[in-house]
C-alpha cells in the first residue's frame, strides 16, 4: 500500500510540475510586448497608407485587449519618401502618429539618405522624430533575429 500511496504522490508531484513548466513559458511571453516592424519601401502612396492603417490597426487591437504592442516602421529605397519633410504624401498623418501613438516610431535608412545626397546635391530633411539606422534591410534583419514579427503591406 505504500508503494501505491509513494507512486500516487510522485505521480501528483509530477503532474503538478510538468503543469507549472507548462504554464510559465505562456505567462511569461504574456507579459512581453507583441512585437511589429512594418516595411516601406516603394514610393506608392496606397502602400504608405496602407502601413499606417495597419500600425493603427494593430495598435487599437492589442490596446482594446490590455496588451502592449510596439511597432516600428522601416523606410527605404522608394518608400523613404514617405519620412521626407518635402515631400511625404502622409506627413500629416505621420505627425499625427508621432504626438499621439508613442508604442509606433519610425526609422529611415542611412544608406537611402545618402544616395539622395548625393543625387540632388543636399541631404533632403527628415520631419522631424525619425530616427536613422545605416542600413534598413539589416535593421529588419536584426528585429527579425529578434523574434519581431515583419510585414510588408
Amino acid at each position: 500500500m505504500r508503494t501505491e500511496a509513494s507512486r500516487r504522490t510522485a505521480l501528483c508531484a509530477a503532474f503538478a510540475a510538468g503543469l507549472l513548466i507548462a504554464t510559465f513559458p505562456a505567462s511569461s511571453r504574456a507579459a512581453e510586448p507583441h512585437r511589429l516592424a512594418l516595411q516601406i519601401s516603394d514610393d506608392d502612396l496606397v502602400k504608405m497608407r496602407a502601413v499606417l492603417d495597419v500600425a493603427a490597426n494593430v495598435s487599437r487591437h492589442y490596446s482594446g485587449q490590455g496588451e502592449d504592442v510596439e511597432i516600428v516602421v522601416v523606410a527605404f529605397n522608394g518608400g523613404l519618401d514617405m519620412l521626407l519633410d518635402d515631400r511625404s504624401p502622409v506627413k500629416e498623418r505621420l505627425l499625427n502618429f508621432l504626438k499621439s501613438m508613442p508604442n509606433v516610431s519610425f526609422v529611415a535608412c542611412g544608406n537611402t539618405l545618402e544616395t539622395l545626397a548625393a543625387k540632388e546635391g543636399t541631404r533632403p530633411p527628415l520631419i522631424e522624430g525619425i530616427s536613422v539606422t545605416q542600413v534598413g534591410v539589416a535593421a529588419l534583419m536584426n528585429l527579425a533575429e529578434k523574434n519581431w514579427t515583419i510585414v510588408r503591406p
